[in-house]
């Protein structure tokens, strides 16, 4: 029997992208961007983990 979450489509990763045909300036801009990403990444982690240990402290009472 056919789940409808067999339906769904999963998200693919995304390929890597083809780093053969860029230049050193091209690259390194592509490397502060992944970097600019990683930033964003950590910051949202790190938000997450202060609301997750306030709930906790919430329901320790």
């Amino acid at each position: 029997m056919i789940e409808e979450e067999d339906l769904i489509p999963r998200r693919q990763p995304p390929k890597p992208k083809d780093l053969t045909l860029l230049g050193i300036a091209e690259l390194e801009a592509y490397i502060a961007t992944l970097q600019a990403e990683i930033d964003r990444a950590r910051g949202e982690i790190a938000a997450k983990q202060k609301q997750r240990s306030g709930a906790e402290a919430l329901f320790k009472r």
